[in-house]
């Protein structure tokens, strides 16, 4: 079944469907492949830096953006921890199982005084997993948690995560940009070659991070 016909909308281009708003808050807009998900506000309170990000992006040229542009907040539970996405991100789940997206990106935000736990060299040794890599107006970039990507992503898949620094508008407005960029992407290996222009040591680095723990790309 096309990805279109299992979320329910109009093959209208710019058509958005609010099957799930009172669920989950998933809106779709568009319609084919390739198929985006991106998803804000999933703990804490970062809704507050990360959502009307979300809020304000344009449907795509091409293909299937799906949004949810708030998660859960209030409570906070790690998405390193894989009982995070059992229930406060179960919505999550059920939106990469009717979707199937090829492309699944995470917003997430952070203070200044966490810089360091999220982009330290140590972090591998502290957390399990790769420290972010700094973009842009204090952006991060990293992948999503390692949980979720095994067990629902192929490998040919983009998964990956930003951290909005909190109180940064250029922060906010760097991160919207990458959105823009991403909502039009059609693949992984489009979005690693533009990555490779723009940030070519982020990129070096995130693909080393990646065939660390995935294999080859």
């Amino acid at each position: 079944m096309k990805a279109d016909e299992k979320a329910g909308f109009s093959p209208n281009k710019h058509n958005c469907t609010d099957k799930y708003a009172n669920e989950t808050g998933l809106r779709v807009y568009g319609h084919g492949k390739p198929v985006r998900l991106f998803a804000a506000g999933l703990h804490g309170d970062e809704w507050r830096d990360t959502t009307e990000i979300l809020m304000k992006i344009e449907p795509p040229e091409k293909g299937t953006l799906a949004l949810i542009p708030l998660v859960k907040k209030g409570e906070y539970t790690s998405t390193l921890d894989p009982a995070y996405y059992q229930v406060m991100g179960l919505s999550i789940l059920e939106a990469i199982e009717d979707l199937n997206p090829e492309i699944y990106i995470e917003l997430h935000s952070y203070s200044r005084e966490n810089l360091e736990k999220l982009a330290g060299r140590d972090r591998l040794e502290r957390t399990g997993v790769p420290a972010y890599s700094v973009l842009k107006a204090g952006a991060l970039l990293g992948s999503v948690s390692p949980w979720i990507r095994r067990k629902y992503f192929p490998k040919e898949a983009l998964c990956l995560s930003f951290e909005v620094q909190k109180g940064n508008p250029g922060s906010r407005e760097f991160v919207a940009s990458m959105l823009e960029v991403l909502k039009e992407t059609e693949s992984r290996d489009e979005f690693v070659e533009y990555l490779r222009k723009e940030f070519p040591e982020q990129a070096r680095k995130a693909i080393e991070d990646y065939r660390r723990f995935y294999g080859e790309i």
